[in-house]
């Protein structure tokens, strides 16, 4: 069987040095025309000229580019659906894509939604339909997050105790973290969180707030506790990612840091991760050149070579476990529960600054807290924008 996948939201082409954002359609794209059962057909963007620039690097035909995404899947009844718009409205597309009764699968850019209720609200509506939902933690398949998960399902640094990470933003970025940490810790359930945050200064990405700096603290139900540190204090934890254990500890440094784990008492050992970092395969430099040369060679030379040279981004790789996943019928690893796992956490971090105390889980509300504290103005900006 051939899977026919559309696009909703393309954004600007990210070779134009103008662009604001990360495209996430290009990133997408190249994961689904590796595989022999995946054909692109369709495409739609609320900018046409966006949408264009896209389907003609894709070989889309520019007769399935569109601005209404309705209008795209009613007429090119795609299989796949990719949503790589900002997260305020990932949870409209989402539901009225599954609602369309045409698709099979929706792979959708993180975070999750903007608020906890819409969060719930996709995954129950995909759940309804029949529609297989995932969400592009694809970090998760970086060489060092999996090795790291081979060290601890080895006992090598003993019982996990405590898991910790430190990013810019416990939404934007800590949605990939805190979803590593469930997967580092086998998924268990989450009791209580308690956090504090700072916005001083006004954090918006892609639409959406974002705090200044956070601390987060959480505590699974099989005992093991949690600790996020944000923004200016992102820091603190030392390192990108850190696995506490009885016998030792396990460290994942920033993006182009080497992942290494020390038993007590002995010297770090450092984990060979090949081209992997902590967020895309980098290149060396001889590599690089050599895909350069590459690229100026006749088509058919070109291609072989550029595969053979180049290393498949996470992307690409979540992509090919979610349509694995989608031909034999089972849970992907990028499925809705686990992503509302992460995003809970998330909002739950933010509830808890906003009710100043613990907050136990299941999270109870609806909305956005940062977003409503800045609305109702709890949170007061000392630097506001110009």
């Amino acid at each position: 069987m051939t899977y026919t996948v559309a696009f909703i939201g393309t954004g600007p082409d990210p070779k134009n040095p103008s662009t604001d954002g990360f495209a996430m359609a290009y990133r997408h794209a190249p994961g689904y025309q590796r595989l022999d059962d995946c054909e692109l057909v369709a495409c739609a963007d609320i900018v046409r000229e966006n949408a264009e620039a896209f389907a003609r690097t894709h070989d889309i035909p520019l007769e399935h580019v569109y601005t209404d995404y309705e209008e795209m899947l009613s007429e090119t009844r795609p299989d796949i659906v990719s949503i790589c718009t900002p997260p305020s409205v990932h949870a409209p597309l989402v539901i009225g894509t599954a609602k369309s009764g045409v698709v099979t699968a929706i792979h959708c850019e993180k975070p999750m939604a903007l608020t906890w209720g819409d969060a719930q609200e996709m995954a129950r509506v995909c759940d309804a339909e029949g529609v297989q939902l995932t969400i592009n933690h694809q970090k998760r398949f970086g060489k060092p997050v999996r090795q790291a998960k081979t060290l601890v399902s080895e006992g090598r640094i003993g019982d996990v105790e405590r898991v910790e990470f430190g990013a810019e933003t416990l939404y934007d970025m800590g949605t990939h973290f805190f979803d590593i940490c469930n997967y580092l810790n086998d998924g268990s359930p989450v009791e209580w969180v308690l956090a504090n945050i700072d916005y001083t200064e006004e954090n918006v990405l892609f639409g959406t707030h974002n705090e200044n700096q956070a601390i987060s603290q959480w505590r699974y139900a099989n005992g093991v506790d949690g600790l996020a540190s944000t923004g200016r204090a992102a820091d603190f934890v030392g390192c990108q990612l850190r696995v506490v254990g009885s016998k030792g500890v396990i460290e994942l440094g920033t993006d182009e840091a080497e992942l290494r784990y020390r038993v007590d008492g002995a010297d770090w050992t450092v984990v060979d991760t090949g081209l992997d970092t902590v967020h895309k395969p980098v290149p060396g430099r001889m590599r690089s050149g050599l895909t350069t040369v590459a690229s100026r060679l006749p088509a058919t030379l070109s291609s072989k070579l550029t595969d053979q040279l180049s290393t498949t981004s996470y992307e690409a790789r979540a992509i090919e476990e979610l349509v694995a996943a989608l031909r034999e019928g089972t849970a992907s690893e990028l499925s809705a529960r686990h992503a509302l796992a992460a995003e809970e956490l998330i909002f739950a971090s933010w509830e808890s600054a906003r009710r100043r105390g613990r907050v136990d889980l299941p999270l109870d509300i609806e909305d956005n807290p940062l977003e409503s504290m800045v609305e109702t103005g709890d949170l007061v900006l000392t630097s506001p924008p110009a």
